[in-house]
């Protein structure tokens, strides 16, 4: 097996639910890595639909992956993703190692992509979190309105002593998790990034089980306001989305939940700290990108 130059042991942990039609692909991608972690629990997060049967036939012939059962839960929201991931933290904490991972059970990528990152881990030790850009159906990740500094929480890695200092991933029933974490490394010192030579392939839409419908792009922007966004970057960001199916409608109803959300005085579920480190980032793109340095 091939080495990285980096050296840096990591683990990984997986929280799945129902996950049966795309997890033997992200197995079959770890597997093939160059550099294999020295654990790899995949959290069931009460799957009934044969994800525990996979997972149990590859952690039977490797002793690295761990299959961890959780019991059903009633209430299906984002919070329940950390519990899940907390509980496989809880199998790895006391093992010797410098990188973890949060990795979605719907992904795939090349043979080297988990060393890649390690090695940029090991080339800066102000690194935190570090992921790269990903396909999702037919395109591309679209950064016109993300940064470099923000990471997908599809494949997250962190330096341990980034996630620690964090307090690990926060549990918000709306969602952000992967967002605040990156946000609160950055207001710590870590650095953040998103590399860009490097691709993976995210399986299942992001948001799929809501965005594909008119009401989730209401919904869309009622998190975008609990997310702490700026209101003038919110409505560009609706504009842009006008170009995309349901075109003009779509981009009206994102704008819709956002300010409805706000008008109805809905508490917001970043703090305040945070907040201002995101929409301070967010006008400096829309000055970027409306008044660039070199004009």
């Amino acid at each position: 097996m091939a080495t990285s130059e980096s050296q840096l042991a990591y683990v990984l942990i997986t929280p799945a639910w129902n996950e049966k039609d795309f997890i033997e692909r992200t197995i079959e991608s770890v597997l093939t890595q160059t550099i294999r972690p020295l654990r790899w629990v995949i959290v069931s997060d009460g799957s009934t639909d044969g994800t525990d049967d996979i997972v149990k036939n590859y952690a039977d012939r490797f002793d690295w992956i761990e299959l961890l059962r959780q019991p059903d839960r009633t209430e299906r929201h984002f919070a329940g993703k950390v519990h899940a991931f907390n509980a496989g933290y809880a199998k790895v904490k006391d093992l010797d190692f410098e990188i973890i991972g949060n990795l979605d059970a719907d992904t795939s990528f090349e043979a080297d992509y988990l060393g890649f990152l390690l090695d940029r881990f090991a080339e800066n030790p102000q690194l935190g979190v570090a992921g790269t850009i990903f396909w999702e159906g037919n395109s591309i990740c679209d950064y016109q309105f993300n940064s470099l500094e923000d990471v997908s929480g599809a494949c997250q890695l962190f330096r341990r002593e980034c996630f620690q200092a964090i307090g690990g991933y926060q549990p918000v029933k709306t969602g952000g998790i992967d967002l605040i974490a990156v946000l609160s490394a950055r207001s710590k010192g870590w650095q953040t990034r998103t590399f860009t030579e490097k691709v993976f392939m995210h399986h299942r839409e992001t948001g799929s089980g809501q965005r594909k419908n008119l009401l989730g792009k209401f919904r869309a922007g009622r998190n975008d306001y609990l997310l702490g966004c700026h209101p003038v970057w919110e409505a560009f960001r609706s504009i842009y989305h006008m170009k995309n199916r349901p075109y003009v409608v779509g981009g009206v109803l994102l704008l819709i939940g956002y300010l409805w959300t706000m008008l109805c005085g809905n508490k917001r579920t970043m703090p305040a700290e945070l907040i201002e480190l995101r929409q301070n980032d967010q006008m400096q793109r829309l000055w970027n990108i409306f008044l660039p340095s070199n004009l």
